[in-house]
């Protein structure tokens, strides 16, 4: 399988990280804890696309979840081996299959399980995720397994299509949210149609299934968009706002 050159395209944000970086299960995350009250038995899972937990735009993000009454953890599940943002500037020239060979389900995964065991020792029983780019997959592997409990992927990597979709029909239980957008070579309109039509029943909405499309934007553009363009930023800001929502819904 492979990545795309938008996948590690992009433009860094402005902004001061709220929350602190802590070592669980061993391995370091980044967390964003609720500043009031807030349900300590669930956590949403951030899984980062390949610039990892590092990238001031991913910790703002987790930031304002937090904001938001969720206490969201950001893995470190590239295990300190995140592609390094000097290749916004330079993506066609990144040696991006080198990098992807490197950071398989088995080099990857241990660290998602140790945090998530560590957090169960804790009190912690549900488990949401939100999953961005090379992070989606893991979220639908998650899914499949039955370990969290609502599940969000935007600008979707590494999925097999049909095969995953049929798959999460079949046997997935989280209700699923997909940020979709215009320019996507990992998750074209094509896919987008197939995901309605095994997911959705042919539908965009349902209850468990909802499919968000922002026009003119590109693979990335919820975490690492040019906020200047309008529509991006429309995009980034309405693809943060449907996320709350249907963790508010749904976790």
């Amino acid at each position: 399988m492979s990545l795309c050159k938008d996948c590690i395209k992009g433009v860094r944000h402005e902004g001061t990280p709220e929350g602190k970086t802590e070592f669980i299960g061993g391995v370091r995350c980044y967390v964003g804890t609720p500043s009031g009250e807030y349900a300590k038995e669930k956590v949403v899972l951030y899984l980062s696309d390949v610039f990892g937990i590092n990238l001031i735009n991913a910790q703002l993000l987790v930031d304002d979840f937090a904001r938001n009454g969720f206490k969201t953890i950001a893995i470190d599940y590239l295990n300190g081996d995140a592609i390094p943002t000097g290749a916004f500037s330079r993506p066609v020239g990144y040696d991006l299959q080198t990098w992807l060979s490197k950071h398989g389900n088995e080099v990857t995964r241990p660290s998602i399980d140790k945090v998530m065991a560590a957090l169960k020792e804790q009190g912690v029983t549900v488990f949401g995720a939100a999953g961005y780019c090379f992070g989606a997959r893991y979220c639908f592997d998650l899914a499949f397994e039955k370990a969290i409990k609502v599940n969000v992927v935007s600008h979707p990597s590494l999925l097999e299509i049909p095969q995953d979709l049929e798959k999460y029909k079949n046997v997935a239980e989280a209700p699923l949210l997909i940020n979709s957008c215009t320019v996507d070579v990992m998750f074209p309109p094509e896919a987008q149609a197939e995901a309605d039509r095994i997911i959705g029943g042919g539908k965009q909405f349902t209850d468990k299934y909802r499919r968000e499309y922002f026009e003119g934007c590109t693979h990335g553009f919820a975490v690492r968009g040019d906020l200047s363009d309008p529509k991006v930023k429309a995009g980034k800001e309405g693809s943060f706002k449907a996320t709350v929502e249907f963790f508010k819904e749904h976790l």
